[in-house]
């Protein structure tokens, strides 16, 4: 596997990439054939291939490709039918996008702490939240570690509770033989450039299983409103249903609206983007191996050094390793000497993401310092990413391993 493109120059000698995959003449060539058919840009064949592709590969029965990661987890929220007064619990560690559509909604968000080896949201902690007025919960398997979903899930049927599970990280994760995606009642995953396939740079995916989530949706990214409809049959003077080659009469000769829940958008991901995607999933076993291979040549140096702790791996689970990331022990380490030990070393470094209950909106919302201990605890003092993505060279990776292993023996307490 290689990337044939030009590569961009890095300050680093071991960069955080950033195109997490690896793409090359096979992709460009199914590009060139969308482009050079004379077919359409737009909700042509390949869309649909796409979609069947990512249905088997996580044994859903539903999977709706979309422009984006982020309308991914808008539309799948507005599933949810959520209503003033409901309540919804959150992790507070992962990309804001995950929880941010609830923003527009007038419900109240309940931040469950993390779990300390993992920094996945914590069971117990979403137990002792649920009340009569909760509603769903909302995850995310951090860096592709999949989250304690069989309690989770246990709760959520107990309580009459929707989950979404945010998969951006986990295309690959798995659960006691279920893949990440199909371990929630909806998933959503994320095909932005850094992820572990990419449909051109952006991109996104709804899974579930419901019939009538899937009708609803089918709408809702085609620019038609989501509502409940009543069959009625309408003439309009001498036209008693729509003529050949009308475009978008929708249900106007056949239905009333009953309620409109929400408008329509258009969402839909271009021919070219769902055919680089369709090569994309074609090689998703190669990336994955790799991802999981360079994660095992770090663990190997971490495992040097009983002051440092790998992100835990569930028993039954396997992690796609979006990120590796590993924590310290502050008594005996200083984490921002080491992201700056590292740096000097060659070696580019990212923490993500910033606990979400001390962003300015969420603080707008009442939310603050010493809600979610354990996750600022991580953040603020322990917690580490490094580069795992597979266009990394070989060499990269030892120099990456190298410069981790310096870097620890210097500054270990």
């Amino acid at each position: 596997m290689g990337v044939k493109v030009p590569a961009a120059p890095h300050l680093y000698a071991v960069p955080y990439l950033p195109i997490g995959g690896i793409f090359d003449d096979r992709e460009l060539a199914a590009v060139r054939e969308v482009l050079t058919s004379g077919a359409t840009l737009s909700q042509g064949v390949w869309r649909p291939r796409f979609e069947e592709a990512f249905r088997r590969y996580t044994g859903t029965r539903h999977a709706f490709s979309v422009t984006s990661g982020t309308v991914a987890l808008h539309l799948a929220i507005h599933l949810l039918d959520l209503r003033p007064g409901d309540e919804v619990i959150a992790t507070p560690q992962t990309y804001q996008a995950t929880i941010q559509p609830l923003l527009d909604y007038q419900v109240t968000v309940r931040f469950a702490d993390v779990r300390p080896d993992d920094a996945n949201i914590d069971p117990d902690r979403v137990a002792e939240l649920i009340n009569e007025r909760t509603r769903a919960v909302l995850l995310v398997h951090y860096g592709g570690a999949v989250a304690g979903m069989t309690p989770i899930m246990d709760l959520a049927r107990r309580h009459g509770l929707l989950v979404l599970e945010d998969a951006a990280h986990a295309l690959g994760s798995t659960l006691d033989g279920r893949r990440a995606g199909s371990l929630a009642d909806i998933g959503c995953f994320s095909f932005h450039s850094s992820k572990n396939i990419t449909t051109l740079g952006e991109g996104g995916m709804v899974t579930f299983d419901r019939d009538d989530w899937a009708e609803r949706l089918e709408r809702l990214r085609s620019n038609e409103a989501d509502a409940v409809l009543r069959p009625a049959r309408h003439s309009f003077g001498l036209s008693e249903a729509p003529v050949a080659g009308a475009l978008y009469p929708g249900h106007a000769y056949t239905h009333d609206y009953v309620r409109i829940r929400r408008a329509g958008t258009n969402a839909t991901l271009g021919e070219p983007a769902a055919a680089f995607g369709l090569v994309q999933m074609d090689r998703l076993p190669d990336l994955l191996a790799r991802r999981q291979a360079i994660a095992g040549r770090l663990g190997e140096v971490l495992g040097r050094f009983p002051e440092v702790r790998p992100q835990q791996v569930a028993p039954g689970s396997t992690h796609a390793y979006h990120l590796f990331t590993f924590f310290v022990d502050p008594a005996a380490i200083d984490r921002d000497a080491l992201i700056r030990e590292l740096g000097a070393a060659g070696v580019q470094t990212y923490l993500r993401y910033f606990p979400l209950h001390l962003l300015p909106e969420w603080r707008a919302r009442g939310h603050g310092a010493g809600e979610c201990p354990v996750a600022e605890r991580l953040w603020f003092g322990e917690h580490m990413n490094l580069s795992c993505q597979p266009g990394l060279s070989d060499s990269q990776v030892e120099m990456l391993g190298d410069a981790l292993d310096r870097s620890l023996r210097k500054l270990v307490r």
